[in-house]
This record gives C-alpha cells, sequence and structure tokens, in this order.
C-alpha cells in the first residue's frame, strides 16, 4: 500500500472536465513529480488532493486512509499540506507571523517551537527577516516562507505547487536544494513543476499529464530519456 492513493479522479470547473480518470501513487519517502503544459491538470490535481477541490469520482487515501470527502483544514490535521503556486503568503504580516498561521492546527507549544527550530534552521534568512513585513519579501524569500509555513504543521505529505515559478535561476536552484535537504530529512513529496529538466533531477518517479490525462508514468530517469518528453518538455 503507497503512502498516498490517489484512484481514478474526475473532477470539474463547472462543466469542464479538468482531470479525467487520474490516478497517482507516492510511497513514503519519495519525492513524485507531475510535469506538463500549462492547463494540462497540475494544480487542479493537488487541489483536488489536499481538498480545495472535490472530485465528482474517484478517491484520495493516506496510509489506507480515505480522505476524500474531508474538508481541506481536515485534510491538513491528517498530514497533507500544500505550498500553493503563487506562494499566498498573508502579505500583511510579519515573517514570524505568518509561521505561526502554519502551526494553527497544534496546540502542542513545545512541539511548535521544535518546528519553528527546525524551520528557522533550513530557512535562516527568515530568521534574519522574521520581523520584517512577508509582503516586502524578495520572491525567494517568499517561496522559503510559504514552504516553511507548510513545515510548521510537520506534514507526512508536502504537496509543492510550481516553487520555481517566477525566480531567477540561482533561486531556483536554492528551493531545489532545500527540495533535496526535506526528502534527506525523510519528507515525502508530491511535486507540481513546469520546469520538468529539475523536477525529473530531483524526483524518483514522474506522471505527465495532458488535458487533464496521466499520459506516461514511469521513474524519472527513464521519462528523462523518453522521446516524446524530451520533445515536449525539455526542449530538446
Amino acid at each position: 500500500m503507497a503512502m498516498l492513493e490517489v484512484e481514478g479522479l474526475h473532477t470539474y470547473y463547472g462543466h469542464i472536465h479538468a482531470l479525467k480518470d487520474v490516478s497517482v501513487n507516492v510511497e513514503e519517502g519519495e519525492i513524485v513529480t507531475i510535469i506538463g503544459a500549462n492547463g494540462a491538470g497540475k494544480s487542479t490535481m493537488l487541489k483536488t488532493t489536499s481538498g480545495l477541490l472535490k472530485p465528482r469520482k474517484g478517491s484520495i487515501r493516506l496510509n489506507g486512509e480515505d480522505l476524500t470527502q474531508l474538508r481541506a483544514h481536515k485534510i491538513v490535521e491528517k498530514g497533507v499540506v500544500q505550498v500553493p503556486e503563487g506562494r499566498r503568503i498573508f502579505g500583511t504580516l510579519t515573517v514570524m507571523e505568518n509561521l505561526d498561521m502554519g502551526a494553527f492546527i497544534s496546540k502542542d507549544t513545545q512541539k511548535n517551537k521544535e518546528n519553528l527550530d527546525r524551520v528557522l534552521q533550513l530557512f535562516p534568512r527568515l530568521k534574519e527577516r522574521s520581523k520584517q513585513v512577508a509582503g516586502t519579501l524578495s520572491g525567494g524569500e517568499q517561496q522559503m516562507l510559504a514552504m516553511g509555513r507548510a513545515l510548521m504543521t510537520e506534514p507526512k505529505m508536502l504537496l509543492l505547487d510550481e516553487p520555481s515559478m517566477g525566480l531567477a535561476p540561482v533561486l531556483v536552484d536554492d528551493i531545489f536544494d532545500t527540495i533535496r535537504q526535506l526528502h534527506d530529512a525523510g519528507t515525502t513529496i508530491l511535486l507540481v513543476e513546469q520546469n520538468a529538466r529539475i523536477a525529473l533531477q530531483v524526483a524518483s518517479r514522474g506522471y505527465v499529464l495532458q488535458s487533464g490525462s496521466v499520459v506516461l508514468s514511469d521513474t524519472a530517469e527513464n521519462l528523462e530519456k523518453n522521446e516524446m518528453v524530451r520533445e515536449a518538455y525539455l526542449g530538446e
């Protein structure tokens, strides 16, 4: 049994059929990536998994427990936490207040302190900016803050939606170094990323979405060698 089992998802926006029989599995300790063009359904897949959208058909299970009909905050309590596309930090709050918001489900003061210490160790820049208003941070710092806020819940499964979007190449490298560190520390990650090359370099397995359907799944190494992937997503 995989840690995360997504089976036969059909998700709609009104009459638009956005996900068509999508199935994705993630084993504990893996990084699995979903790649595809804009509009392929990648973000819809994560939003459905995290409860922000409800599928008309299909199921979502975490360690065998059905999450399909749970509300989003209940799914967070179960340990599935999303870092959304575009960061979505609280721009008028300070860095520290944003991190505190990440721990809203926990009443364990000691555990919250331990998680905060871990986040600030992982992102020393956030410690330096702890009293700064979050909306004044650079794009890379805001991405660090969004990831740090998610880690305040000590998630079992981290959903990352386009973490490199809008960042300079050097900052993309920094963010993906952090993703590797999280993986090395045991965090299980489902990664949506338009930069297919770097996504396949960090992941162990991947799925290719086209027009809301999974058209290919394989090891990251094999996907990098696949002719269709190389032509469509790696620019070769």
